[in-house]
């Protein structure tokens, strides 16, 4: 065991610990003439040295001799194919993932060793923003044009209302109508009898403001009104 190294003195093999792994792996080395209890005593002794500030390199370590004492296993005992994987390619994925770690290590102590903002470096006391030109690039064709200029033309263009004359019978011409017509009649009648000849459009005009007039005739006592259902006609008559 020497500095950061963990190097091991068995029966049948002096060296390196990783170096042990990686020939097994490759099989130029016999498991079977090392002592796992001698590995394991002088992997103690190297984490009672190490201490503390080595603490990942003895995990390592361990992990290197736990897989060694795997492997060792696995030749000593019955090999079960369908139930276990091969040593060698579990041994493989070992010093693949290693690999990786020492990987992820390096670039975790590159990020760690660049400057920061506030220990190394310093921001800018007044910033200054950017500054962004806009430039309009206008792209039309002859109908654009043309739909632009009716639209404008069209709102400023002087707009002239013109009322369409609607054939409607007021409230007062119906009222004069009905009071003119119901005294010359004696029996009952119905309300479509007073209205006059025209357009239908004029006939609905003529039938609402006629309702509305008998309704105020039959308010001042004028007509009297009946219906003998409800949406039957309605009949009138001059008061008796």
């Amino acid at each position: 065991m020497t500095g950061e190294q963990l190097t091991l003195d068995l029966d049948g093999w002096e060296g390196p610990l990783d170096l042990l792994l990686s020939l097994a792996r490759s099989q130029k080395v016999d498991l079977r003439q090392i002592s796992i209890l001698a590995l394991v005593e002088q992997y103690l002794r190297f984490v009672d040295k190490a201490g503390r500030m080595q603490l990942e390199l003895a995990a390592d370590y361990l992990v290197m001799a736990a897989w060694l004492a795997y492997l060792k296993s696995s030749l000593l005992l019955p090999r079960q194919p369908e139930e276990e994987p091969d040593p060698e390619e579990m041994a493989l994925r070992l010093q693949l993932r290693l690999e990786r770690l020492a990987a992820m290590r390096e670039c975790g102590a590159r990020l760690m060793a660049r400057d920061r903002l506030g220990r190394d470096v310093f921001a800018r006391g007044a910033p200054e923003g950017l500054a962004v030109q806009r430039k309009a690039m206008w792209q039309a064709e002859l109908y654009d044009l043309i739909s632009a200029y009716g639209r404008i033309n069209a709102r400023t263009r002087p707009v002239m209302h013109v009322v369409a004359d609607r054939q409607v019978m007021t409230l007062e011409a119906a009222l004069e109508r009905v009071s003119l017509l119901v005294g010359s009649r004696v029996d009952w009648s119905a309300i479509e009898t007073f209205l006059p000849e025209g357009s239908e459009r004029l006939r609905r005009s003529a039938l609402a403001s006629s309702f509305l007039a008998v309704l105020e005739l039959a308010r001042q006592g004028k007509v009297e009104l009946r219906q003998a259902a409800p949406f039957a006609p309605l009949l009138i008559r001059q008061p008796a």
